[in-house]
This record gives C-alpha cells, sequence and structure tokens, in this order.
C-alpha cells in the first residue's frame, strides 16, 4: 500500500504520523493509497521552513517571481492528461471532468501573473511642505490552504498562485480523500525552480488542521469545505489572529421560467444537477417551475437523466462517475429516502444503477425527487449528490422568496428569454455567483468565487482580482521629509 508523501523544503518524505486515511479508487472500492496524519512537529517544521524561505522569497524582484508562475504553467500543461488520470483514479469523476479540473487550476496561475500587478501602490507628493506620502502592498508571511476532496486541483490554485507570487510562503494541506493530485502536482513546482520552503504540502485531516490553526507564525488562512468545518476554521483561526477566508456548503436553485428555451437548455441544465457526480459547491439542487410548464420540464429532464451512462470515469462512454466514498453513498442514498417519507415523489430512482463491471464501485444512477416542499430535507439541506429536487412555485415572486429562505447562498440561475426577469431575478436573489441562462455560474479566473450567508465566511473571496490582493498582502503607509 503505497503512502502518499509530504513536500517538504524541495524534497519528498513520508510523514512520521499515524497511517489513518485511507485513498480509494471509488469506481473499483479498492483502497490504492495510505494517509498519515502528520504530527505537530512536522507542521512546525513545515511552517518554520516556510517563514525562513518567505524572508528572502519577498526580496526576489515580482517580475522574476512571474517566470515562476509561466514555468509551472507550462509544465502543467505539458502533464495535463497525466494529472486528470491521477485525479479521475482516487475521486471518480470523468477524465473530462477532470481536465477541466486542471485547466481552471492553469487559469488560476495565469490570472496570478496578472493579478500581481494589482499590488501597485499610490502615492501624494506635497501632502505639506516639504512632506509626501505613499501606499505600498507587502506581503504577510507564511499562508496555509485547506482544499476539499471535490476539486483536489483547482481550489488550491485559487490560492497558491496568489499567495506566493504576491510574496508569500505557502503551505497547502489537501484532502485526505484525494491527496494524490497535489502530490503530483508538488514535482512540477520542484521542476518550475521554486525555491525551497516556499510551497509545500503537509498531508493529514483535522488534527493537522489544528495544528495550522494554532501556529503562530501563520498569517492566514484559505478553506474551502462544508459549512460546520468552515465556521470551526473560521472562529479558531481567526481567534489566533488570523485572517481566514471560508468557502462552505451550498443549495443551489435552479428557476426555469415558462418561456425558457428548454430544447437549447435541457442540457446544461442536467449538467449543473450531475456534473461531477453533483460533488460541487455549484450543482444544481433544487429545480423550480411553475404550473403551467412542471410537466414539460419533468419530462424533457427526466429523459436526460436517464439517458447518462453511469461508469469508470476513464471510459470514454462514461458520463457520470461514481460518489467519493461508500459512507457518502449512503448519506445521499438516505436523502432519497428521507424525501420519499417526507412527502416527495420519487420519479427516478439511482439507488440501483451500479455498472455491472464495478460492483463495489461507489455508484449511485440520476436521481429525481418531485413534489418536494418547503421544510422537507432534501429541499433544505446539502446533499452534494446527484439528487435533483423539483419545486413548483405559485409566481415569480413566490420563487424568489423561496430561494432566498435558503440559509445558504453559494449560488442560484435562471433560465428565461425574458430580460425582464433575468433582471429582476439578479437584483433578487441573495447569492453570490448568478446564472443567466447557465447552469453552473462559475466565475473566470479574474472574478472571485463569491458567496453569501452560511456559504462563506469571512471579507475577500477566493480566486483572482482584488480580493485575492488584499487577502495576502497588507496596505502601508508611509510619510516622508526630507
Amino acid at each position: 500500500m503505497r503512502r502518499i508523501m509530504n513536500y517538504v523544503n524541495g524534497k519528498f518524505e513520508e510523514g512520521e504520523g499515524e497511517e489513518k486515511y485511507d485513498v480509494f479508487n471509488p469506481a473499483f472500492g479498492e483502497k490504492i493509497s495510505v494517509v498519515r496524519e502528520a504530527k505537530r512537529t512536522e507542521i512546525d517544521r513545515a511552517i518554520d521552513l516556510a517563514h525562513d524561505a518567505q524572508s528572502k522569497w519577498m526580496r526576489v524582484p515580482i517580475s522574476d517571481r512571474i517566470k515562476y508562475l509561466f514555468r509551472l504553467e507550462n509544465l502543467m500543461w505539458s502533464k495535463l492528461d497525466q494529472i486528470a488520470e491521477v485525479t479521475t483514479i482516487e475521486h471518480g469523476k470523468t477524465f473530462e471532468e477532470s481536465k477541466g479540473d486542471v485547466v481552471r487550476a492553469i487559469q488560476n496561475v495565469e490570472s496570478a501573473a496578472a493579478a500581481s500587478y494589482q499590488i501597485m501602490g499610490r502615492n501624494n507628493k506635497q501632502i505639506a511642505t516639504g512632506i509626501d506620502e505613499e501606499l505600498v502592498r507587502v506581503p504577510l508571511g507564511v499562508f496555509a490552504a485547506i482544499s476539499p476532496f471535490n476539486f483536489p486541483v483547482m481550489i488550491p490554485f485559487w490560492f497558491l498562485p496568489y499567495a506566493v507570487t504576491l510574496g508569500n510562503a505557502i503551505v497547502v494541506k489537501p484532502s485526505e480523500k484525494t491527496p494524490m493530485s497535489m502530490e503530483m502536482i508538488m514535482s512540477l513546482v520542484g521542476e518550475a525552480g521554486y525555491p525551497e520552503g516556499v510551497i509545500q504540502l503537509i498531508n493529514g485531516g483535522k488534527e493537522s488542521v489544528d495544528y495550522v490553526l494554532e501556529n503562530k507564525k501563520i498569517a492566514g488562512v484559505s478553506f474551502v469545505g462544508s459549512t460546520p468545518v468552515a465556521d470551526y476554521v473560521y472562529r479558531k483561526g481567526t481567534s489566533n489572529r488570523k485572517r481566514v477566508q471560508g468557502g462552505a456548503s451550498a443549495k443551489n436553485y435552479i428557476l426555469v421560467m415558462p418561456d425558457a428555451d428548454l430544447e437549447g437548455s435541457m442540457s446544461n441544465i442536467i449538467g449543473s444537477f450531475y456534473g461531477n457526480a453533483g460533488e460541487r459547491c455549484l450543482a444544481g439542487s433544487v429545480l423550480v417551475t411553475f404550473p403551467e410548464n412542471h410537466d414539460r420540464v419533468m419530462s424533457m429532464f427526466r429523459k436526460k437523466a436517464t439517458e447518462l451512462k453511469v461508469g469508470y470515469g476513464m471510459e470514454k462512454t462514461t458520463d457520470m462517475g461514481p460518489l467519493i466514498r461508500k459512507e457518502h453513498l449512503e448519506r445521499v442514498e438516505k436523502f432519497i429516502d428521507l424525501g420519499q417519507r417526507e412527502g416527495g415523489k420519487l420519479v427516478l430512482d439511482g439507488r440501483n444503477s451500479r455498472p455491472k463491471e464495478y460492483p463495489k464501485g461507489f455508484f449511485l444512477g440520476p436521481s429525481i425527487v418531485d413534489n418536494v416542499s418547503e421544510g422537507m430535507s432534501v429541499m433544505n439541506e446539502e446533499i452534494f449528490g446527484p439528487v435533483a429536487s423539483f419545486y413548483t412555485a405559485n409566481s415569480f415572486d413566490d420563487a424568489v422568496d423561496v430561494i432566498n429562505k435558503s440559509r445558504y447562498g453559494n449560488a442560484s440561475t435562471i433560465y428565461t428569454a425574458s430580460g425582464l426577469n433575468a433582471k429582476k431575478f439578479t437584483e433578487s436573489i441573495d447569492a453570490g455567483n448568478i446564472g443567466v441562462n447557465v447552469g453552473v455560474a462559475a466565475p473566470i479566473a479574474f472574478y472571485p468565487f463569491s458567496g453569501m450567508k452560511d456559504s462563506f465566511f469571512g471579507d475577500l473571496h477566493p480566486q483572482g482580482g482584488d480580493d485575492s490582493v488584499m487577502f495576502f498582502t497588507e496596505r502601508k503607509v508611509i510619510i516622508s521629509k526630507w
């Protein structure tokens, strides 16, 4: 059983802690590697090395720091298929979805090169006789990135390239469920020539996270995961005087108006609900219709859903892969059962969709629960799986009201041919990422990945643009008299 390696001070090394977490190929249901829980001494050593390296790295001219990004970008493009295959093996998503994961990471490398120029300050001459004043942005030190299992390459790159290009060092703690992709990326970090200690990888679970949050040399923490854990990381991190940005859970509603172009949009809608097996924070979860278009939308949606082929992600004919773990599969299946018991109508049951070729895999086919109502678990709780809940609204205002009652505010989409409906929707919905005829409202790397309510903790959002520059730097005001 292969052990996942840490990457510390420019070298791969085996951890010293307990072998605690199994890594699976979820399509086969087989263990493929094991992760050790990093000890506090290992975490502290990695952070100390990062702290020492950052004091030198911050003095490297920013134009030279950008050149490292260009080298890393080229290496990631050259290894795109190999990284994507590793992601499919450890996560289960299709090979094309895994390639998209890596491409979005590369786009953030490119974006970080552009964002670095936003570090420029401003100045005023002669604020008083013989006195000048200027504002500059400076790096803060060592940051930590704690990432989830569902996008093992893209999400660490919401943070890593921005932090280091702006003059900081970073320690990445990938998900213990999908650590192999970032382990492979670290070999490319070495090839790109980054100095020892500037970018490091430490593996583990909750204990490792606690050690990071308690270390006084960590200036800030970037986290993506569930709302309860994001809340914990935010509270503990800020109580230890750290900056924290915490992406959290979602319950995304998709409103399909009677005037929507269903023929042109249905594949996009289906992709929102069942892409990545529903294991993404931008996945559609509740589809909202009206009495006059419910049956037509349901008929087309169900037909498209039944046409999806569930299977191993490395097979070209596969449309949807397995879920990440057996226990997660069982959790999602319980939501299907709960939806029925609470009064929903099970229109499509994916619980018997395990491919015969992969009898031990953690597979669940597309599922649909109709006639859901306010107060039902499938209407309110994050399922994080391929389950679509249908809600029938009485009016546009009723639909908006139901959507805004959700405790989450990650994303929401409207499908319509009316500019007026689109304008009213985008102005009324309390969510950070809004789609208009776009089922997965994923911002490009130059924009922040927004989120509201219980879907985000902090002030500055992940990914590119001004938010990253402000999160990874501090303002320094200099007043000079000569």
